[in-house]
């Protein structure tokens, strides 16, 4: 089972495609680092926020955390490069994500903060040189940056450094409602581009990263999910005044709601076999929105890996033919 974990709401960036920064939490009311006690054992913990690095006590949290599992990653903005050196260099076996938007220009537009981009590539370029391994950045693409996406994809291929990826969309605490990507032929044929460019990869990983791409296509055109939404079942989130939730990507417009507080339980496990819980679970199946996020799409990707082989197997073939593959079409897989 997988965590991510919202250790604020707090953030120095002011990102047009998210208002969390004009809809700060309370640091009076976030939860102390103890709290994480109360969580099992997990195959991976992502922290995430806001901007994780403004907590005075993250480096209690971490230590927690790596009680709880073997893999911690954080996702960042990389505008605290001090903090992020010095946090690698207390835990080398940390994995760090740094959110970039687009190139220099682009990137500084849409996260609102001038230098931005400098910043986040520095922090790279320096955990790149202290021999952190798990390091990576990411995009969200909007209806702005998704040419951006190829040349960042490029770069972190020359840095061998991971690259994530993920599309505009809306959420409860990103307090927007307006994330849609309108110049969608443009958009998903940078995807496919990206696609193409990740299956003429050697490395499996870059394979089902294509996946998750294609995924991410499908979700921009409307259609329903390629796989089922278990959020809550193969993951959960924790919130930063300690609510467990089964995604980040609930909206009050269409249904939020909480499985638990860990502040009123002994163990985590009173809130995950409460019938709360499975009410949850029953209404994630429900869910209208159809997400496709890598914090709930990569455990269900892992799930069903048997599954989704042919289609990665046809298109490796296809690519090492030097055939361009086609993204018009998508896997039905019967759920």
């Amino acid at each position: 089972m997988e965590a991510s974990i919202i250790v604020t709401y707090r953030c120095p960036m002011r990102c047009k495609m998210c208002n969390i920064w004009n809809n700060p939490s309370d640091i009076k009311k976030e939860f102390k680092p103890d709290l994480l006690n109360k969580l099992p054992k997990l195959v991976l913990v992502n922290l995430t926020g806001g901007e994780p690095f403004v907590r005075e006590d993250l480096e209690d949290i971490i230590r927690i955390l790596f009680t709880k599992t073997d893999r911690v990653v954080i996702s960042t903005s990389g505008w605290f490069e001090d903090r992020i050196i010095r946090m690698a260099q207390k835990f080398p076996n940390l994995g760090f994500r740094v959110s970039i938007e687009g190139l220099s220009q682009k990137n500084d537009e849409l996260r609102g903060h001038e230098g931005g981009f400098d910043r986040g590539l520095r922090t790279l370029l320096e955990l790149r040189r202290m021999g952190i391994k798990d390091i990576g950045f990411g995009i969200t693409v909007s209806n702005s940056n998704s040419k951006d996406m190829l040349h960042l994809y490029e770069l972190s291929k020359n840095l061998k450094m991971q690259f994530a990826t993920a599309a505009f969309h809306n959420s409860f605490y990103f307090h927007k409602d307006d994330n849609t990507i309108t110049n969608i032929e443009e958009v998903c044929g940078n995807f496919e581009e990206l696609i193409n460019r990740l299956m003429k990869d050697t490395h499996p990983k870059s394979w089902f990263r294509a996946f998750f791409n294609l995924g991410l296509i499908n979700y921009i055109h409307g259609h329903r999910r390629l796989l089922p939404c278990e959020a809550g079942t193969e993951n959960f989130f924790v919130d930063p005044y300690g609510e467990v939730l089964p995604c980040n990507g609930m909206e009050s417009k269409y249904w939020y709601a909480s499985m638990g507080n860990l502040h009123e339980v002994t163990d985590f496990n009173e809130i995950w076999n409460s019938e709360r819980a499975k009410e949850i679970r029953a209404q994630v199946k429900q869910c209208p929105k159809n997400c496709w996020m890598i914090g709930s799409a990569s455990p269900v990707m892992k799930k069903y890996a048997v599954k989704l082989l042919p289609w990665i197997i046809t298109q490796k073939i296809k690519s090492m033919l030097g055939k361009r593959i086609c993204t018009k079409t998508f896997p039905d897989y019967g759920f």
